[in-house]
């Protein structure tokens, strides 16, 4: 997955768990299931930059 396609899957996420949060509260079920998703999505973004990093640091040497 390209990094810009993550980003903006990050923000529909985001606006998601947002918009079910203040509906059904934070402590709600699909509030949660939504930050879990984001979480995840999360992770994934940090692994991607980690991965780059690490790539370009590498290629130095």
């Amino acid at each position: 997955m390209r990094r810009d396609d993550l980003l903006t899957q990050i923000e529909q996420k985001r606006t998601e768990m947002i918009f079910t949060a203040a509906k059904y509260g934070l402590c709600s079920v699909p509030a949660l299931k939504r930050s879990q998703e984001l979480d995840r999505l999360l992770n994934q973004y940090s692994q991607y930059t980690l991965k780059s990093k690490l790539q370009t640091a590498t290629s130095f040497l």
